[in-house]
């Protein structure tokens, strides 16, 4: 391990591996060392870029990369269990009960979030190129919790005027905000109706066409993905833009829900950027115990220190539990998650369903967050369904805080509760070459998580991330 490497990347968290990804297709140099992980249906003990068949000479001015973790798996807190893992991690028993079926066909991930069928986390694996490593598929259904119900999304007019959402009168003003959205283009002035939404907020804007608070709940927050009503009193062209964002990646499938998930779960992922790592050129090393980042007298980080060897390096990329000096906490996240044997009732039965709760129709400071998915995506055994419900805490009771959102899931067959601490870098990588991620949150879209991964990017390159790529050429769903 005593050589020298451009950037070290500790943990393999969904958003280190993306960044080891997007480095390694800008020039990263990549042999892998795996100590017996498992990936997917084939075990590997050592795979080199000696095993690929490659051109070495084509890789030799690339970048270095070495990407460590103390775990023996890949993923850290995103990382995708089976029944029995995730029985001992919240039960402390080796085994789950056999009535909720074999172990080894559930793959429950930790951070479950669904992605956004046209926005920045597909246009990043299709440009990196991972989408050749897996399979998506179109998630069934997305819905709203208000006035009491369950109520699924409408983003286009005719939706609108369907939508039970809405008095009749209601649905007509919502029908031409959503025309005024779908019209609108940035560099066409025709379209903007004479507002510039660069300094008209999104209050004044919505005002415009008279809508109540509840349909200005499901937009901002159920459309627009915000996670709080900040947004308000923010210019309007970045609501109106995620809103374009949901109606297009809406579009792109003609399914009845803008998201995507992948088959087998999220912990597909980091096993696609390692194979990804294995074409370009990166070092992996599992089970790297107390890994210690190095700094030189001036506070730069030099390299890292792992079982009496130093890797030297000039850059430092990891999540915030390496680094537990550099960061602050930011929060907490309470979480259920749910074993069930049906779909979460009004949603159509739904086998793939996100529900969105705003903050206003329970009184939070904060939205909750309902997620659901199933066999369909080969996460659970036929007949089993895998539901995730999720906020920020505001009590130390998440039983109590998240009723709400269980109350929507009807029967379970087992629920386990959790809660972890959110953490933001405070540091300064420009004076210590350290570029910390910020932990997950509590939504189940990528929206915040890709926001974190592109900035970190820009951070790290200096340059921000061309994402203009032809996303027809991507078969990146399946019916």
């Amino acid at each position: 391990m005593d050589e020298e490497y451009e950037v070290i990347v500790l943990g393999t968290g969904l958003k280190e591996c993306i960044l080891s990804g997007l480095l390694s297709v800008d020039g990263v140099k990549v042999s892998i060392l795996f100590p017996s992980i498992r990936i997917s249906s084939y075990l590997f003990t050592e795979l080199s870029i000696h095993d690929l068949d490659l051109n070495f000479d084509f890789y030799l001015d690339r970048i270095s990369v070495l990407h460590m973790d103390r775990n023996d798996y890949y993923g850290g807190e995103s990382t995708s269990l089976n029944l029995n893992q995730l029985w001992k991690k919240f039960r402390g028993e080796e085994k789950a009960p056999e009535h909720l079926g074999a172990s080894r066909d559930y793959n429950v991930d930790m951070m479950p979030k669904f992605m956004m069928g046209n926005g920045k986390l597909v246009r990043t694996l299709i440009h990196t190129d991972v989408t050749k490593y897996l399979s998506f598929k179109a998630v069934d259904g997305s819905y709203v919790f208000v006035k009491g119900k369950v109520q699924k999304v409408p983003v286009t007019p005719m939706e609108a005027l369907k939508s039970p959402l809405m008095g009749i009168f209601e649905k007509r003003r919502a029908g031409k905000f959503f025309s005024y959205v779908q019209d609108y283009d940035e560099k066409d002035p025709k379209t903007h109706n004479g507002m510039d939404l660069t300094k008209v907020t999104t209050k004044e804007l919505i005002a415009k066409f008279g809508l109540d608070d509840n349909t200005i709940d499901f937009i901002g927050h159920a459309v627009a993905l915000h996670t709080n009503d900040q947004h308000l009193n923010q210019p309007a062209l970045d609501t109106v833009m995620r809103m374009k964002l949901y109606a297009e990646s809406l579009a792109r499938f003609q399914g009845t829900s803008p998201y995507i998930y992948p088959l087998y779960g999220l912990g597909e992922l980091p096993q696609a950027f390692a194979r990804l790592s294995a074409v370009y050129g990166g070092t992996y090393m599992l089970c790297k115990p107390e890994c210690k980042v190095e700094f030189d007298e001036e506070g730069k980080v030099i390299g890292v220190t792992s079982e009496g060897e130093t890797a030297k390096c000039k850059k430092i990329v990891c999540d915030p539990s390496y680094l537990p000096n550099k960061v602050r906490k930011i929060g907490t996240v309470a979480r259920a998650i749910a074993i069930m044997s049906h779909p979460i009732p009004n949603t159509n039965d739904s086998h793939s369903v996100q529900v969105i709760i705003p903050q206003k129709q329970l009184g939070r400071k904060s939205d909750m967050y309902v997620f659901c998915c199933s066999y369909s995506h080969n996460v659970a055994p036929k007949g089993k369904f895998i539901a995730f419900v999720s906020t920020d805490a505001e009590t130390d009771n998440p039983q109590t805080e998240l009723k709400a959102g269980i109350d929507l899931l009807g029967p379970v067959d087992e629920i386990f509760f959790d809660m972890y601490d959110r953490y933001e870098p405070v540091n300064e990588p420009a004076l210590d070459n350290c570029f910390i991620s910020t932990s997950y949150d509590a939504t189940t879209h990528f929206e915040t998580t890709v926001a974190d991964v592109l900035n970190m990017y820009t951070l790290i390159t200096g340059k921000q991330l061309d994402l203009s790529v032809d996303l027809s050429a991507a078969s990146a769903a399946e019916e």
